[in-house]
């Protein structure tokens, strides 16, 4: 009964399936079928049956059938004889379509659910490489300028092409119906067909399908293990951490391949072969943004909010180690213990063709690469930082900015600031600790800086100050991250290794971050490479128990990923907040503008360099106008000076005593005498003096005159520091007073006087010499005695009683030289008394010392009256000098002396008038050039020389609209970056 049972179901589920076979064979193309419809087709179609099987498409290629090893059916042979065949052959043909069609739809339902589920964990577990799109050459984005990529989709098979190889899922439907009720009649022959193909278990969970073959005849014998739920997380979590390594290796190996590939495009485009669309990258036009805010703000107090990296942490927390290890390269200085972070350092990295570095004031490129460049890089950043400390202080808040380039650089700009300390040690200024603070809070307080808070993973967290200092300065934690360093160290050393996840989560201390990073720093080797490090940090990783044991994730541990994180954070802060800060110095300019308008509105803005430019080509156009001065002008002044200095000395100490002597021989001797003395000793330094006085004087004259309405008085500080610090740095020629001391010598010897023209220019030069003399006399007598009756009676004013002394005494003496005209120049002791005791008697004490102070004056003002009266009885004396004044009573030896000496000035004005054009004037131009040079490299010269309103009006108004500029400008490569 059994078999006609079975034989009666079989021919109700073939003729079913025959009836949906004719009628597919009748509607459909064979193209259109499925696939285990086209074999039935393919093996009852009577033309088909020798035609070329097609090729499989790519739905079969990757298949889950084609892993499968199908069994045979085994059916029983069949016996040709007298029985109709035609009884038994539906049901031979419905068991071998139902062990296909149980195979197919098994694999075709748990096979797709465990692809899609194992594709979902594997897409998940890829990183997103979107934010990658910068690494592709600009080329593949202008691809379609060099392919028709329209020709290329039209080539391309359409949608209903790959609908058509595709399986009819409808037909799979009915499919299943039919077993459905097939299995629902005949448990039994179903599990005999399973037994004739030599069954295969299903064996699924939700998540899991997986097919396993049962030999025949031991199911029995055969069990499976069970294992426990945590040897299942232990395995799955070893899976998942080789996983994340593998492909982080891959990650590696393609952004290896990267940067060789970009270094080939920018060598490219270095050599003009391929040109970019801009000309600067994003960063470093940020970059320079940043550097003019630096210049128009070093105090860091205005309104610049724009993204930065500070970089702080406590000192030899790893600080440098970490910016190196994402500069890839070796290029701050360092020091065992000692504080090698002076000032703060500005670290722009961007990509580039070739690895260097070079600094924004400098032009010339450190190649790191070479061992001996990165030397010199870091000697010269600890030469600027020791120049930036001034005198008595340890740190210094002025930013030395640095510009490293590189393929495969992460872009961004970092800060790296000194190392927060607790205790001020010897050699360090008192207010280091201060300081370090002050100017690490002044980073870190802007609200769009992104913190990157370095912490000492060898060391007790408890030890640490930046935490603390990061947590006022940012409590939410929203732009803080957070690295530990030397976790090697903390691994080895550390006894508790959930402490390192307690610090890496935050849990240790209250300080929130965005994110958490453990790295390695290498081995402490100062001489390591950073290749080096990197490949001794990944072997730590990859056999730490700190991932094995999921306290940390793979995504937060390397510099590698931290350089990844630290960037995608940074370029989202500057995309949130550009904009707005441009708009805010766009607010700023307007403002400026509006005030320059409303108070200068006849000048132009000139900053402080463009003011000084101008101020510079006015002061060389004065010293050139200095040329231009005529010899007799040069002449005229130099004699004129000369005499003012020389005059008093010709007067006291030549001319008096020589003319008190008895005779014309004695007078001549003495003259000669005190000639040659004075000729050998002081004569030509004097003159040179007063040559280089009037050199000054001169200049000064051109410098500082008023131009009229042109005279800018913004200048006269400037022009005065120029002025001084030149003369300053001029020095006369040194042998100038030798060739000087032999013309004057000469001149001074010559006593032939050659006519009646130079004789009286004679008499003239020696009556205005005596009567200047005079004039100071009498003023010095009108001081001693007091006002006369005139002025005494119209202007009120009363004379002293000393003056009163010095009077009654004046008046006695000059009584004594109207009995004596001819007295010589000094009293005589009982001359004194006599004097004194007559001013006693009417009743005035005087002492000796006043009676010969008084004296010299009166007697002085007497003989130069009586030179005077001798001038005026010499105007006809030129016929006796010319006969050497023989047989005559008129000696006029005086008028012989003034002309030597006014010969004498003559030949000196004129001598220094040649040596003044002809050498000290260029001279003094070149010193003057000097001096504008290092003014013009001198900015705190600059500030302090030219100063007022409208130079900080218009410095500032030049720097806003320069950031502005710079702000829009890098905006809109954003947004074609975008």
């Amino acid at each position: 009964m059994w078999r006609v049972r079975r034989a009666v179901v079989a021919c109700e589920v073939c003729q079913s399936l025959v009836k949906h076979s004719s009628r597919i064979q009748r509607n459909l193309p064979l193209q259109k079928l499925h696939l285990v419809s086209r074999s039935i087709y393919r093996s009852h179609h009577p033309i088909l049956k020798l035609q070329r099987p097609q090729s499989r498409t790519s739905f079969q290629q990757f298949s889950s059938l084609t892993n499968l090893s199908l069994h045979k059916l085994k059916l029983s042979p069949i016996k040709y004889g007298y029985q109709p065949h035609r009884n038994f052959w539906p049901a031979r043909i419905a068991a071998r379509l139902l062990k296909l069609r149980y195979i197919i739809l098994g694999s075709a339902v748990g096979g797709g659910y465990t692809a899609k589920k194992t594709f979902n964990e594997w897409k998940d577990m890829i990183p997103d490489l979107s934010d990658y799109k910068w690494i592709v050459p600009d080329f593949i984005w202008e691809i379609d300028e060099y392919i028709d990529l329209e020709k290329v989709r039209k080539a391309l098979p359409t949608s209903e092409d790959l609908a058509n190889l595709a399986p009819d899922l409808d037909k799979i439907a009915e499919s299943l119906s039919l077993l459905k009720d097939f299995f629902t009649a005949g448990p039994k022959l179903v599990s005999e067909l399973i037994e004739a193909s030599g069954p295969l278990l299903l064996l699924g969970s939700p998540g899991e399908t997986a097919f396993r073959a049962k030999d025949h005849g031991s199911e029995s014998d055969k069990h499976y293990k069970k294992v426990s739920d945590k040897e299942k997380i232990d395995q799955l979590q070893e899976e998942l951490l080789h996983t994340q390594l593998k492909y982080q290796r891959i990650l590696e190996r393609l952004e290896k391949e990267n940067k060789e590939l970009r270094k080939l495009v920018l060598q490219k485009d270095d050599k003009g072969i391929h040109h970019r669309k801009l000309k600067k990258s994003l960063i470093d036009m940020y970059s320079e943004v940043l550097d003019v805010l630096s210049d128009y703000d070093a105090s860091y107090n205005t309104q610049d909010h724009l993204p930065r990296v500070v970089v702080v942490g406590d000192q030899s927390a790893g600080k440098t180690s970490v910016l190196e290890m994402i500069a890839q390269a070796r290029i701050f200085p360092r020091g065992s213990g000692e504080m090698m972070t002076r000032s703060p350092v500005k670290v722009t990295l961007s990509e580039g063709p070739h690895h260097v570095a070079l600094f924004k004031d400098s032009s010339r490129e450190f190649d790191l690469t070479k061992e001996e460049d990165l030397a010199a890089l870091r000697h010269e950043i600890e030469l600027r930082m020791r120049k930036n400390v001034k005198e008595g202080c340890t740190v210094s808040p002025e930013t030395i900015s640095l510009n490293v380039k590189g393929p495969g650089l992460q872009r961004m700009v970092l800060v790296d600031l000194p190392g927060v300390i607790n205790t001020v040690t010897s050699g360090m200024a008192p207010d280091t600790k201060e300081t370090i603070f002050s100017i690490s809070k002044a980073y870190m307080q802007n609200p769009n800086a992104i913190i990157l808070c370095i912490q000492d993973g060898s060391v007790d967290a408890e030890r640490s100050i930046v935490t603390d200092l990061v947590s006022q300065m940012d409590p939410h934690g929203r732009r803080t991250i957070f690295v530990l360093t030397k976790v090697d160290l903390a691994e080895k050393n550390v006894a508790s290794p959930s402490r390192i996840q307690q610090i890496i989560e935050g849990k240790l201390f209250p300080m929130k971050a965005l994110g958490y990073f453990a790295v390695v720093t290498g081995k402490g080797n100062s001489s390591e490479s950073i290749e080096a490090i990197r490949e001794y940090e990944e072997e730590f990783f990859q056999n730490s128990k700190l991932l094995k044991t999921s306290m940390l994730k793979a995504h937060q541990v390397t510099t590698r990923n931290l350089s990844l994180a630290v960037s995608d954070c940074f370029w989202k802060m500057v995309r949130e907040s550009v904009e707005q800060q441009a708009d805010s110095f766009k607010a700023t300019r307007f403002n400026l503008e509006t005030e320059w308008k409303n108070n200068y509105p006849r000048l132009r803005e000139l900053d402080r360099n463009e003011l000084f430019e101008k101020a510079k080509n006015e002061i060389l156009d004065e010293v050139i106008s200095l040329s231009q001065v005529t010899p007799k002008h040069w002449e005229e002044i130099l004699q004129q000076s000369l005499w003012e200095r020389v005059s008093t000395h010709v007067i006291e100490n030549i001319y008096l005593p020589a003319a008190q002597t008895m005779n014309s021989g004695t007078f001549n001797t003495t003259v000669d005498i005190k000639l040659k003395q004075w000729t050998d000793k002081q004569l030509p330094n004097k003159a040179v003096e007063v040559a280089w006085e009037t050199l000054q004087e001169e200049f000064s004259r051109f410098m500082t005159e008023p131009k009229g309405k042109e005279h800018d008085d913004i200048f006269d500080k400037l022009k005065e520091a120029v002025k001084e610090e030149s003369i300053k740095r001029h020095k006369w020629n040194d042998f100038a007073e030798d060739s000087l001391r032999v013309i004057q010598h000469n001149a001074l010897e010559d006593r032939s006087i050659s006519d009646k023209q130079q004789w009286d220019a004679a008499i003239y030069f020696m009556e205005e010499a005596l009567q200047a003399r005079l004039k100071d006399t009498e003023n010095t007598i009108e001081n001693m005695i007091g006002p006369d009756w005139k002025k005494r009676w119209m202007y009120w004013k009363n004379r002293t009683q000393e003056q009163c002394v010095h009077n009654e005494t004046k008046n006695e003496l000059e009584k004594m030289l109207k009995f004596s005209e001819e007295h010589p120049a000094y009293l005589a002791s009982d001359e004194i008394t006599t004097v004194r005791k007559n001013l006693e008697s009417r009743g005035v004490e005087v002492d000796p010392s006043l009676i010969k102070d008084t004296w010299h004056q009166v007697y002085r003002r007497h003989f130069l009256k009586t030179a005077l009266n001798h001038c005026n009885l010499c105007r006809r004396g030129f016929y006796y000098y010319q006969r050497h004044f023989i047989d005559s009573e008129l000696e006029c030896n005086d008028v012989v002396l003034f002309w030597r000496i006014q010969r004498m000035l003559a030949i000196t004005a004129n001598t220094l008038r040649q040596q003044l054009t002809n050498t000290e004037v260029r001279r003094l131009e070149k010193n003057v050039k000097e001096v504008l040079e290092d003014f013009a490299e001198d900015g705190e010269k600059k500030v302090k020389l030219l100063t007022g309103k409208r130079v900080q009006l218009a410095e500032d108004l030049k720097k806003v609209r320069e950031i502005q500029e710079k702000l829009d400008a890098f905006i809109e490569a954003l947004h074609q970056e975008k």
